[in-house]
Order: C-alpha cells, then sequence, then structure tokens
C-alpha cells in the first residue's frame, strides 16, 4: 500500500516496528548476522502482531541469544582476574656463551610479546587489591617459536612438589561449605594447610610482606620461580634463574590503604596500568639472569631444584641482558587477556627444563587447563596464541575449531609424496631444532622427597632478618591479622609453633598481638641456620624516591588560589607525576578571580587512597564547607595515616586539624614554597607510622 511521505510507518511491515531507526548509510557499516546477512530491525523480535508471541523462526533472535548465552569461557581456576599489555623484548647483552637461543643473542633485536599480571586466588569478579601473590606471565613471539616465561611476583613458591598444588588451591580458595571468603587467605582452611605443611613457610614470609599488597602492576618484580637450563652450541648446560626489574622500583602500599582502594576502586590495579599506556608512560623492566655451573650449584646450602628457595643475589648476582617495555594496551579484553595461554612447556631451542619437581608438574597442568578452558586443542590458533615470530607447521589435523585450511594429501610423516611432485610437507630439523639436555639416569622408581629439600626455614629466616624494621612490623602484623581470622586454635598454635624456628622474637610479636601463650615450638625436619642478611629481599630504601609514575591528587574548593594550584599542578607534572584535581562536585569549582577548574574527580569517589601524595588548597569559606564533609576530613586523615606527604594552604589548616594531621617533614605549606613538598611526595613518611598506627 502506497504512503505519502508524511504517513506513519507500517506496523504491518517485517522488520519495521512503529519506530525511527539510524539506517546504514553508503559510508556505514552494515549490521549483520554471524553468516553475513544484514539485519533490518535489531530492536524488535519477529512476533505475530505487535502484542503477540515471539516466532521461533526469528533466526536474528536466535542467533544473538544463543551467542550471548556461551558468551563466557570456563575461568581460570587460579590467576582469574588479570590485566594485560602488548610490548617488546629488546636483548642489551648477548648470552651466546651459554645458549643458542636467539632471543638472548641477538643484540638489540626487539621481539614482540604480550605480559599478563595476576591475583592468584579470587576470581574474575574479584577485586584488584587483596593481600595475594600475583602472576607475571610474558609470552615472546621470538623468530624460533613461542617462550612463554610464565612466573610471579615473588621468587619462591608455597611447595615443593606439583602434587601438592590441588591440595594448596582448595585451601586458599573459598571454604567448601560456606562458599567464603573471596580472594583471602585469612581463614582456617588455607592456614590449616600451612601449619602442615612447613615447606610453605618461605613463601608465607613473602605473602605476608609488603610484596603481597603492591603499589601498581607496573611496581612488581617478576621471576620465573623454577630453575631452568641454557645449552650453548656445544651442548654444555648453565642453570639459570630468570627475573624482571621494574624501572620504577618495587612499591606497595598499607594494609588499610589496600582494603580502602578495593572500596573506592576494584579495578585500581587494571585501570593504573591501562591509563599509564594510554597516556604514553610505558612501563619498563629490566631482564636479568642468575647463572650458575653444575659446580656452583652443588656448592649452594641447598638444592637449586628446590622451588621454595632463591638464591641470594649477594652470592649470584643478577645480570642484566635486556628489557621489557609495554606500549600497547588490548583492543579486547576478552580476545587478548581472557584468551592467552601461557604454557611453561613453550620454550625454545636453548633453552630447556631443571628436574625441579614443581616445575614438572607445571609441564603437564597448563596444557592440560587451556584444553578445558578454551575447548579446543586448536587453542594456539587464537590470534594472541599464534606463533608470529616465525610459521607453524606440522601434521596435526582437524579437531574442534580448526581454522586452518590445509591442502594436499599428506598429513602423516614420514612421507614420500614429494618423490612424485607433491607437496609433502614440513620434515624434522635434526641440526636447528630443539634438543633437550643430555642428563644421564639411573635411578630406581620411587616416591620420596630428596633430603636436600629438608630444610623449610633458614631462607624464611633470612627473608625475615633481611627486612628493615617497618617492613618487619608489616609482616608480622599481616599474620596477626590473618590468624585472628582464624577460629580453630589448634590451627594458630601450629602457625606458632612453626614460626619460632624462623625467628623467636617474630613469633613474640605475633602472640602477643593474637593475645595467646606461645606454644612450643615444633621440631623441624632440619636444623635451619644462619644465612648472610640479604638487602636485596627489602623494598623500603631500595625503591627510587621520585614522582615518576607516582599520582598526586590536588583537593580544591571555590574560592581557591589559582596560582597556587597551578604552580603545584606544574610542579608534580614535572617530575613525572600524573596530576588529577579533586573537588566536592564533578563540575569542579570556581577559583579565586572567577576561573572554573574542572574536577578529574569528586571528592565522595576519589578519596586519598587513590594517590601518592596529596596537596589541600582550600578557601576559608571552602575550608569551613568542608568540615562539615566526613569524605573532606577522612581525606586528609587517611593521607595521613598512610604516611603520605600532604601539601597544604594555611586556610586548610583548620580541616587538617579535624583530621589530626600533626606537623613534620611530609606536611608542607605549599603557598609559602611548592617545590620543598616535592622530595617528601616522592616517597613514604616511615618516620610517623609509630605515630599514626599500632603494629605488632
Amino acid at each position: 500500500m502506497a504512503k505519502t511521505p508524511n504517513s506513519s510507518p507500517d506496523p504491518r511491515i517485517v522488520g519495521n516496528g512503529g519506530e525511527t531507526h539510524q539506517t546504514a548509510s553508503s559510508a556505514q557499516l552494515r549490521l549483520t548476522t554471524n553468516h553475513g546477512v544484514a539485519v533490518s530491525d535489531n530492536q524488535n523480535s519477529l512476533k505475530a502482531g505487535s502484542r503477540g508471541p515471539t516466532l521461533l523462526e526469528d533466526f536474528v533472535l536466535r542467533e544473538k541469544i544463543q551467542h550471548f548465552d556461551h558468551e563466557r569461557i570456563p575461568e581460570r581456576i587460579v590467576h582469574a582476574r588479570g590485566s594485560a599489555a602488548h610490548g617488546y623484548f629488546e636483548l642489551t647483552e648477548s648470552l651466546a656463551d651459554y645458549t643458542t637461543a636467539r632471543i638472548l643473542t641477538e643484540v638489540g633485536k626487539k621481539t614482540e610479546l604480550f605480559t599478563r599480571f595476576s591475583t592468584v586466588a579470587g576470581g574474575a569478579g574479584s577485586v584488584d587489591t587483596p593481600r595475594d601473590v600475583r602472576g607475571f606471565a610474558v609470552k615472546m613471539y621470538t623468530s624460533e617459536g613461542n617462550w612463554d616465561l610464565v612466573g610471579n611476583n615473588i621468587p619462591v613458591f608455597f611447595i615443593q612438589d606439583a602434587i601438592k598444588f590441588p591440595d594448596l588451591i582448595h585451601s586458599v580458595k573459598m571454604e567448601a561449605d560456606k562458599g567464603y571468603p573471596q580472594a583471602a587467605s585469612a581463614h582456617d582452611t588455607f592456614w590449616d594447610f600451612i601449619g602442615l605443611m612447613p615447606e610453605t613457610t618461605h613463601m608465607i614470609m613473602w605473602a605476608m610482606s609488603d610484596r603481597g599488597i603492591p603499589r601498581s602492576l607496573r611496581m612488581i618484580e617478576g621471576f620465573g620461580v623454577n630453575t631452568f637450563r641454557l645449552l650453548n652450541a656445544e651442548g654444555e648446560a648453565t642453570f639459570v634463574k630468570f627475573h624482571w626489574r621494574p624501572k620504577l622500583g618495587t612499591q606497595s602500599t598499607s594494609w588499610d590503604e589496600a582494603v580502602k582502594i578495593a572500596g573506592a576502586d576494584p579495578d585500581f590495579h587494571r585501570r593504573d596500568l591501562y591509563e599509564a599506556i594510554d597516556n604514553g608512560d610505558f612501563p619498563e623492566w629490566d631482564f636479568g639472569v642468575q647463572l650458575l655451573s653444575q659446580d656452583q650449584a652443588d656448592a649452594l646450602p641447598f638444592d637449586i631444584l628446590d622451588a621454595t628457595k632463591l638464591i641470594p643475589e649477594e652470592q649470584h648476582p643478577i645480570r642484566i641482558v635486556g628489557r621489557m617495555v609495554l606500549d600497547r594496551n588490548p583492543d579486547n579484553y576478552f580476545a587478548a587477556t581472557e584468551q592467552v595461554a601461557f604454557l611453561p612447556t613453550n620454550i625454545v631451542p636453548g633453552i630447556d627444563f631443571s628436574e625441579d619437581p614443581l616445575l614438572q608438574g607445571r609441564l603437564f597442568s597448563y596444557q592440560d587447563t587451556q584444553l578445558s578452558r578454551l575447548g579446543t586443542v586448536n587453542f594456539h590458533q587464537l590470534p594472541i596464541n599464534q606463533a608470529k615470530g616465525c610459521p607453524f607447521q606440522n601434521f596435526q589435523r582437524d579437531g574442534q575449531m580448526q581454522t586452518q585450511v590445509h591442502t594436499g594429501r599428506a598429513n602423516y610423516e614420514p612421507n614420500s609424496l614429494s618423490e612424485a611432485g607433491e607437496d609433502g610437507g614440513p620434515r624434522e630439523d635434526p641440526k636447528g631444532g630443539f634438543r633437550s639436555f643430555t642428563l644421564p639416569l639411573e635411578e630406581t622408581k620411587v616416591r620420596l622427597r630428596a633430603e636436600s629439600f629438608a630444610d623449610h626455614y633458614s631462607q624464611a629466616r633470612l627473608f625475615f632478618r633481611s627486612q628493615t624494621a617497618p617492613e618487619q612490623a608489616h609482616l608480622a602484623s599481616a599474620i596477626v591479622f590473618e590468624l585472628s581470622k582464624v577460629e580453630l586454635d589448634h590451627v594458630r598454635n601450629r602457625v606458632l609453633g612453626n614460626l619460632q624456628n624462623v625467628d623467636d622474637a617474630l613469633a613474640k610479636r605475633v602472640a602477643e598481638g593474637l593475645g595467646v601463650d606461645l606454644p612450643k615450638a615444633s621440631e623441624p625436619a632440619s636444623a635451619p641456620f644462619d644465612m648472610d642478611v640479604s638487602p636485596a629481599l627489602r623494598i623500603i630504601g631500595k625503591y627510587p624516591d621520585t614522582l615518576q609514575g607516582r599520582a598526586v591528587g590536588i583537593l580544591v574548593s571555590d574560592g581557591a588560589d589559582g596560582t597556587v594550584v597551578d604552580a603545584v599542578k606544574a610542579a608534580a607534572e614535572g617530575e613525572g607525576a600524573t596530576v588529577k584535581i579533586v573537588a566536592p562536585k564533578i563540575g569542579g569549582v570556581t577559583l579565586k578571580g572567577g576561573k572554573r577548574l574542572k574536577a578529574d574527580g569528586q571528592l565522595a569517589g576519589t578519596p586519598s587512597v587513590m594517590f601518592d601524595a596529596v596537596a589541600i588548597v582550600l578557601s576559608e569559606a571552602g575550608c569551613a564547607e568542608l568540615l562539615k564533609e566526613g569524605a573532606a576530613v577522612d581525606f586528609a586523615k587517611d593521607a595521613f595515616g598512610h604516611l603520605k606527604a600532604i601539601g597544604f594552604t594555611p586556610e586548610a589548616q583548620p580541616l587538617l586539624d579535624k583530621a589530626g594531621v600533626e606537623p613534620d617533614a611530609g606536611v608542607i605549606d605549599v603557598s609559602a614554597d611548592t617545590k620543598a613538598w616535592l622530595a617528601p611526595a616522592a616517597t613514604r613518611q616511615w618516620d610517623r607510622e609509630p605515630k599514626v598506627r599500632m603494629l605488632a
């Protein structure tokens, strides 16, 4: 039926529901189904009449809903919550004497990579800042195949043998009867396992230290954890430990701060990494190795194959041979960060495994879990997992989600089809292909732990005694907090008994913090011994005092002096900090003189825990208003309590007084001297801590 230009759309016409919609012009992409059919109406289902039942024949609806119903894939059992970025690796010093791997011998060559950081215990929907180990996995697309260096931000692990990994994870995950706590280790089942498995003690020292609550993913170290081998052209092997060192230094939050960040921004670490890259502040890490001959490994007072042990760098220095730069965010989180599959089995010629029993189990586990998560043996064909630096070609065929179209008859090897002029396919490369280290073996099959693995406390003692006094207090307080959540007395007592083998003073501090008597010390399988203190294991005093990579928040009010705001902002940005203006309302404030200043964050939603240092620039009237606002008082109170530098103008003094901010070297009048505030802003005010916090 013909219509006049001004008539209403005919509701009987399929694909036109009586509403006005944008239609695709010749310059726009047309919306289609997954099979390429153009969609005329993406707003309304096909129905029998405008108020009638929906018709089963609506293939557009069925495809859209069905795809939505299957959007989620099984999340990783561990390391489910991740953040990632693209970047490159560049070798700065050749290791040709130790390995034939081109990525470790070709100086100056940049190799594309993808790095994923993660928490371990929580699910994909948990928060970024719990006390937890952080995964640090790097996939390098080398010219000889993918090399996946899959590690953590801690150089050791909880267990010595992979057969205990399911038990470890079951204990730290949500308790089976309750389904909680989520992303937390402060509960009975975890500490029950820890107390019964003394080999976990060293790792617990690290997890309870400030390393467990990092300031940023850009400020964590990375470790390969396990011992690997490098093989040179002569087939000679050298043990190697791999290290990533952040250029910004290893930095942490305080526990109270980490908890409040979780409430203010559950995506704090993810946002921090994304925004830094988006702003061109590309995170960078040095790449280092510790190299040991067999004789040097044999001379260690522990077994180099024991993943609960580290090699003190004062004894065997870390040799910096390269760098990693992350310079591009993923275009799509699911396609890259969620679907990336890291495999410790992905190594290249010139690198090989050791007999570390934890590593040996990982070589099976990671491949197996990808089959479950990604649903197909062809997960290596996903773009994020494909070998990019070289072709991949073999006779593996078919399978679910096969995307390659193989030609020719040859799908087996050996074959002689090439003799008939056909494509016979790829062949093995005896000279350049991957070779394993020729390790002589003649042993009896046993289920035994080597006696050289029996010392569970010496390195835990080394770690604790190597910390600075504030770090020791933080570690002790963390254990007190965790054990305070434990309901079973015998579980607490067993842990306290183990701690006495680490350090008597530590055990007493924890017992006093809990308000319980110290039980009898447990009997160690091997008597611990004292090792030389390792300053390299500290955080405080090691990271650079700089505003580079840090965030500064400036709280302003109506009538504030704009010249001071501009001066503070310019000074902080000049030192490399990211500066955000915080105001009572997101619309901003009207400064003295009438100029309007836009806010980057609203006060209630942008607390001081989001920043490394703060400045409070107010007018008298503005301060009077903020004295009635709890979020403003907390802004100053938390900054002071979290040991941050506070710049202020004299008009803000009543707010500081109400917040309990006392004068010290980190509380600076910025109206008098903006630059005097920069030095304390570049670090924490550790001398302030005893005044504001009771620690174990």
